[in-house]
């Protein structure tokens, strides 16, 4: 009796149960298999599957099959014990022909349910030639290494695009012999272009095919390229040093006192380099005929807006929430324009770029949140936001527009709605009311006072009325100025131009301390786009390269001045991608960013 409540309690700590899987039903072969050669097909069921079904494979000949086996396996965690059950079934199968060809899924039943796998695709190499192998022996024995038995080749998705299109390069090295890769790989710069590379979690050398030879290939790199300039430009060699394993001539092997006949194989290193050859691009300029809400955008590009609330009262935010996603360029994609009503306090927009590359190219979302503040009771419209961009397969620019969005604002808890307004545009500060006090005259205890003591007519009297109408005249002016230079917002945007960059800048320089690299380039562009576009009235959206040269040549900027503009600018540009730049060279460009403006600011006086 004392066994029995033992064992209960026991079992009811330990608390065994079956552990309860989801079942899963997986097909597995070799991606590339040779003509004549067998090969195995596997079907893996983490169950006891029963009555499995295969389709029919005409172009594949079952040699041997299903081949069941079981593995069970026990596992205990934290007193609970679980048991697996793995069930693997394997067919060996030989290939009719040559070519790819696909097996269809496969069905099994597990404890009543049946449940399909995955289908596969196998590629089919033609068995190798064995007078291609005795061609390649010299006199002595030794193999002939030729620059077809192991090569570097470098293949380009398109070599004809658009400006920011993008184009996957991939290295690929190719061999018919065993050999290690000696130094890294030197790489081309790809200069002239913006570089996303895709990351390679390991070398995987899988059978290929080549001129109907068979190969062990692997991919050693692969990156996306978006040109930034038309033209024809040219992607240089790359290089790399390997080492391979041959078979070593008969008359130089050693004799061993086992191999008196010399039947065993021995083998020599032989180091080679390979190279690529240089590829040209011909990159086509973007097409005329951009829409004013084009900012740069190239590939296949979806938008959606959102707002946090229409019906707000004033103090309180309004938030506005444009996503962009697709694929191409969205990482050089400028923020659409949003235009909040003037008496709105509005905020630099907040963004956040979440990118993914593959050999599809860059794709993924581009989220930037608008904020602003009401200062001011009443009813407003944000008009349409307007995204464009260009579509390099229809060779056409799309634009893709929101809804307006109608604000209804009431009168929050501090302040008069009633009271006479001055809103200060420019700089968004917040708007400011203006009231008015009545002081009423008291006409109780009224004194009479003699000739001598009469004030009206005297020095005093008139000094009192004379001094509050030269101020006031004085105030005037100074007030109807103020007003007629608020209303000129290009002149104000001009004005403050140099205190907008200064403030951006003291962001960088923080940024530069931290060591955070693509924030710095990120704000220094910021605040070089934003110089520019204050200082010459002109909107981010429509700011480009080529008309700011034209717009700096009119005002007399100097020509070298420009230059050293346009060399900050595509400096932040390619830095922004590029490998880790030293802190020197960041320390260097930041110094060079507010040498550059305190210049443009003495140039250019208005």
């Amino acid at each position: 009796m004392r066994k029995l409540v033992f064992l209960f309690v026991f079992f009811s700590t330990i608390g065994i149960t079956a552990k309860a899987a989801d079942i899963t039903f997986k097909a597995s072969a070799p991606e590339v298999v040779v003509m004549g050669e067998t090969f195995k097909v596997s079907y893996t069921v983490n169950g006891e599957g029963k009555d499995i079904r295969i389709p029919e494979i005409p172009d594949f000949e079952i040699l041997m099959g299903p081949s069941p086996t079981v593995v069970q396996s026990t596992e205990i965690d934290n007193g609970n014990a679980s048991f697996n059950v793995t069930t693997i079934f394997t067919y060996v199968l030989m290939p009719k022909k040559e070519g790819t060809f696909n097996i269809p899924p496969a069905t099994i039943k597990v404890k009543g349910s049946n449940y399909t796998s995955n289908a596969l695709a196998i590629k089919v190499l033609p068995p190798e030639k064995s007078d291609e192998v005795a061609k390649q022996q010299n006199d002595d024995g030794s193999v002939k290494v030729s620059n077809d038995d192991v090569f570097l080749k470098i293949d380009v998705s398109n070599r004809n695009v658009y400006e920011q299109e993008g184009i996957l390069v991939t290295f690929k090295l190719y061999t018919r012999y065993d050999l290690n890769i000696q130094t890294p790989p030197k790489f081309p710069e790809f200069d002239g272009f913006l570089t996303q590379e895709i990351e390679l979690s390991n070398l995987q050398w899988k059978p290929d095919s080549y001129k109907d030879k068979r190969y062990n290939s692997v991919v050693i790199k692969q990156v996306v390229l978006y040109p930034q300039r038309s033209g024809k430009i040219t992607i240089p060699s790359g290089k790399m040093d390997v080492l391979l394993r041959l078979p070593a001539p008969r008359k130089s092997r050693p004799r061993s006192i086992f191999d008196l006949d010399g039947f065993l194989d021995s083998y020599q290193n032989v180091n080679k380099i390979l190279t690529t050859p240089p590829v040209t691009i011909d990159v086509k300029p973007l097409p005329s005929g951009k829409p004013a809400s084009f900012g740069g955008a190239v590939g296949n590009f979806n938008m959606t807006s959102s707002i946090n609330s229409t019906n707000v009262k004033t103090d309180e935010a309004v938030t506005i929430k444009v996503n962009i996603t697709g694929n191409g360029n969205i990482k050089l994609v400028k923020n659409p324009e949003v235009v909040f009503p003037n008496d709105f306090e509005v905020y630099d927009p907040k963004v956040n770029v979440d990118v993914k590359t593959t050999t599809a190219g860059a794709s993924g979302t581009k989220s930037i949140e608008y904020m602003a503040i009401p200062r001011y009771a009443g009813d407003f419209e944000i008009p349409a936001i307007a995204f464009s961009y260009f579509d390099p397969k229809s060779g056409a620019y799309k634009t893709i527009s929101s809804e307006p969005y109608k604000l209804h604002v009431e009168q929050g808890k501090g302040g008069n709605g009633n009271a006479p307004v001055v809103s200060n545009y420019s700089n968004k500060e917040s708007v400011k009311f203006l009231g008015k006090d009545i002081r009423y005259l008291k006409m109780n205890d009224i004194h009479f006072l003699s000739n001598n003591d009469i004030f009206f007519g005297s020095f005093m009297y008139i000094l009192c009325y004379l001094v509050p109408a030269i101020l006031f005249i004085v105030f005037f002016v100074i007030y109807r100025k103020q007003v007629k230079e608020n209303s000129d917002l290009a002149l104000v945007r001009t004005k403050k131009a140099n205190k907008m960059a200064v403030r951006r800048l003291k962001n960088a320089g923080k940024l530069l301390k931290e060591n955070k690299k693509e924030e710095f380039y990120d704000e220094v562009l910021r605040a070089l786009w934003g110089y520019l576009s204050d200082k010459l009235n002109i909107p981010q959206a429509n700011l480009t390269k080529d008309n700011m040269e034209a717009e700096l040549t009119k005002y007399g900027v100097d020509q070298a001045l420009i230059n050293e503009f346009m060399d900050i600018l595509n400096t932040c540009e390619f830095a922004r991608y590029a490998p880790a730049q030293a802190l020197d060279a960041m320390d260097k460009l930041y110094e060079l960013t507010v040498d550059a403006i305190g210049k443009m600011e003495n140039t250019i006086k208005k």
